[in-house]
């Protein structure tokens, strides 16, 4: 199963409308929004006479650009942001002068999705991937027992041994508490399209995400291409919800594929 998650939704105007476009042509199943941003209102009241599964795109690195934001929220996540691009290892450090701090933050951009879109995310994942930084996973401030975007799935040799090592316990960390594909890829870069080619064959036999971002213009013109929709379709594609589904009946995506 295949589960094809545009991120940035809400961003910005054009960033909403290529996600929206993607949707109505099929050539996305979800998208994870971000709130306090400049067209995160239009985007949840564009959404909502669609069926579109939504999740929520945690911003703890860039700015918030939206309209008549509390000052005192910009100020403490931008204390979090100076702290997390200080350095690549913050991510991996636990700071404990600013557990309240990602807390407030954090809390406060669940909220916001909630009074946006009326539910509760669908899903979590992070700008710059920051929803699996060590002071939000061990703050345990992600829902148990609902979807969370793992670590980019590669292969021992692919990237240095701590590197790989600290994903595996991650993702490891991750199906403890949460529920997650058997791996996540990106669409980017696109070279000869080899990612997205292994990425169907991994999804024939297991639960795959592929992160998409159609506000990048090669990315856009690929996911409207023949090409594109001719491998999309060789496959199941699926969405959270039903993965969720599986999950909790004790089945993996394979064991149903078996069992067919």
């Amino acid at each position: 199963m295949l589960i094809i998650t545009a991120d940035d939704f809400g961003a910005e105007r054009k960033t909403t409308d290529n996600i929206l476009l993607c949707y109505r042509l099929n050539r996305i199943t979800s998208a994870s929004a971000m709130v306090f941003a400049s067209d995160s209102i239009r985007a949840a009241e564009l959404a909502s006479g669609l069926s579109i599964e939504l999740g929520l795109h945690i911003n703890l690195t860039m700015p918030f650009t939206g309209d008549g934001i509390d000052s005192k929220l910009q100020e403490r996540q931008k204390e979090i942001s100076s702290y997390l691009l200080s350095s690549k290892f913050s991510q991996i450090i636990f700071n404990p002068l600013l557990k309240k701090t990602f807390e407030l933050v954090f809390r406060a951009q669940e909220e916001e999705f909630v009074r946006l879109y009326g539910k509760s995310p669908a899903f979590y994942n992070g700008h710059h991937h920051m929803h699996l930084c060590a002071n939000i996973v061990l703050g345990k401030y992600l829902p148990r027992d609902v979807p969370v975007r793992r670590t980019f799935t590669f292969a021992w040799g692919e990237k240095g041994s701590f590197n790989i090592l600290y994903r595996k316990i991650l993702d490891y960390y991750i199906n403890i508490r949460h529920i997650s594909t058997d791996s996540f890829h990106s669409l980017s870069p696109l070279e000869n399209h080899k990612v997205m080619r292994k990425v169907v064959i991994l999804s024939k036999s297991g639960s795959v995400e592929l992160m998409v971002h159609p506000d990048r213009e090669e990315e856009f013109s690929f996911l409207l291409s023949g090409e594109y929709l001719k491998l999309i379709s060789s496959t199941e594609l699926g969405t959270f919800y039903r993965l969720v589904k599986l999950r909790k009946s004790g089945m993996t995506f394979h064991n149903m594929c078996n069992k067919q």
